[in-house]
């Protein structure tokens, strides 16, 4: 997808600010946003509780197995070839990495990538083996000209090729079959749910049923309007329910795109709508098909050829996933390695100076809005202990014991929380998770901060862009938790792996700080 090129009628950082242009009929607090789907919704909801498999990612690993094989079949054919194969296999090494790595590059520029080639591979054969002998013969140039090659160099590169387009022949074929079957069973696709009913639903689901490269699965249709101006069932997909229920069903099922199917000329309807789904960790898509009026071309992405206005992407996705993903369990790793006997030491000490367990379990929100269960030193009297952490820990509270206090003090009480991110739980780096009745005296965080639980569109972490900026400690007021949350919101928007290794390595820095921390 490109990047957002976001028209200026849609000021999405007034968005996020909470401030929209007309009336809004649909703004109530996030906190009351929850609504419960009809028993239809629910059941397809159920039906894809269970992750797809990006398209990306798949193409991705496709592309390292092509690169590793292709360089491991030239290994294996200078074994069997060559008259003395270890007195040139570092010339050979390095031409079967140069040539395996051309070939993707060839392969990458001829589109032989792209979902639809993979899925009917024979009609793309000819760019592929173009691809591979274009690569070997760079390769064998190059060992013409500058390398002091093997006597049978020419009988190495006849095998390599020979043996490369078999395998290039074969694997396609079963790369094609399985996306093919992975298309069909709902395994690889991109699903989607239309907003807003009527004739410009059905217009859109007819378009982009006629595309030959669709891997759109439409998931349901919701719309504020009654069955008298959007009809129940709009070609021959249900109505699930109103917006505000759409909420929970995309949080129920993995829905990775919302394509919002109203004129731009909607525009004070389209930011009420934008206003309640860009809380969620999903694409959002404005249907351009029907309008005259264009942006310039990396506004869009197309299905086939239906061209889709980029409003949202979903945060750190595919491949940017998986980098941090392998962040995660690095440093985690290497924090178990280092702080061991801070581990021990600490449940020693709680263990030995009040009565209870070592460990406290808490429920809090985690990605997209679901109650995880996270670890923690415990440091109040077990008696005394507050799962929902309703009451929030204040300064010399008498819950806390001596040796809670120290730890609450320098943080040593969230290092369990190492082990929640080895299990998937949590993010090293994220907005902090909060418990699910986490509130400021009496109101939910949900309902002082509109726009509050898009901080769920990442996995939270055990420190933070906020606590390093001093945001930690006990929320008593509506400013604190207003900036946490601001801060939170600007770590989504500009999120890398540099970025998470700055606030990683400043987090012992500015645990220094133990003002708010009681």
């Amino acid at each position: 997808m490109n990047k957002v090129d976001k028209p200026e009628a849609f000021d999405l950082d007034a968005l996020r600010r909470g401030q929209t242009t007309g009336d809004d009929p649909l703004h109530k607090v996030e906190g009351e946003r929850k609504a419960e789907i009809s028993a239809l919704a629910r059941q397809i909801a159920s039906q894809y509780a269970v992750a797809n498999y990006s398209p990306s990612i798949v193409i991705g690993q496709l592309r390292f197995l092509e690169f590793f094989s292709l360089f491991g079949i030239a290994l294996g054919a200078n074994f069997f070839v060559a008259v003395d194969p270890g007195a040139h296999f570092l010339d050979t090494s390095i031409s079967a990495f140069v040539g395996s790595l051309l070939a993707l590059l060839f392969m990458q520029a001829s589109d032989c990538y792209h979902v639809s080639i993979l899925r009917s591979p024979m009609g793309s054969m000819a760019r592929v083996l173009g691809s591979w002998m274009a690569s070997l013969g760079l390769v064998a140039l190059t060992n013409f000209l500058f390398i002091d090659h093997d006597p049978n160099y020419r009988s190495i590169l006849a095998a390599w090729f020979v043996l490369g387009a078999i395998y290039l022949l074969i694997e396609r074929n079963l790369i094609g079959f399985g996306f093919r079957r992975w298309g069909r069973n709902g395994v690889m696709e991109r699903r989607a749910v239309i907003v807003g009913g009527g004739k410009p639903a059905k217009d859109l689901i007819r378009a982009l049923e006629q595309q030959p490269e669709n891997d759109i699965r439409i998931c349901g249709i919701f719309d504020d309007r009654n069955s008298a101006r959007s009809p129940d069932v709009v070609a021959g997909y249900p109505k699930l329910g109103t917006v505000a229920e759409l909420v929970e069903f995309a949080r129920l099922a993995h829905i990775d795109m919302l394509i919002i199917s109203l004129p731009l000329s909607a525009e004070a309807r389209i930011m009420q709508l934008l206003k309640m789904l860009w809380v969620l960790p999903v694409d959002i898509r404005l249907a351009a098909h029907s309008n005259n009026l264009r942006f310039r071309p990396r506004a869009y992405s197309h299905v086939g050829a239906v061209p889709l206005l980029d409003i949202l992407d979903k945060p750190i996705r595919d491949w940017d996933s998986v980098a941090k993903r392998a962040f995660d369990i690095f440093f985690s790793v290497l924090a178990l390695i280092l702080l061991w006997p801070v581990f021990i030491a600490t449940a020693i000490a709680v263990k030995m100076t009040s009565k209870g367990p070592v460990f406290f379990v808490q429920k809090r929100h985690g990605f997209n809005n679901e109650v995880i269960n996270v670890l923690k030193f415990r440091s109040m009297y077990t008696e005394m202990s507050d799962p929902t952490a309703k009451n929030a820990v204040t300064k010399n509270d008498p819950r806390v014991t001596p040796v809670g206090r120290f730890i609450r003090k320098t943080s040593i009480d969230e290092l369990p929380q190492i082990f929640n991110v080895l299990r998937g739980d949590l993010s090293l780096v994220g907005p902090r998770p909060h418990a699910i009745l986490g509130q400021t005296r009496d109101k939910t965080f949900g309902e002082i901060v509109e726009g509050y639980f898009a901080r769920h569109r990442v996995k939270p972490g055990v420190t933070g862009w906020a606590q390093i900026n001093g945001w930690r400690g006990e929320i008593d007021t509506d400013d604190k938790i207003k900036f946490r949350t601001a801060y939170d919101l600007y770590y989504i928007e500009n999120w890398s792996l540099w970025f998470d290794l700055k606030i990683l390595f400043l987090t012992p820095l500015r645990l220094l700080n133990t003002e708010n921390a009681y």
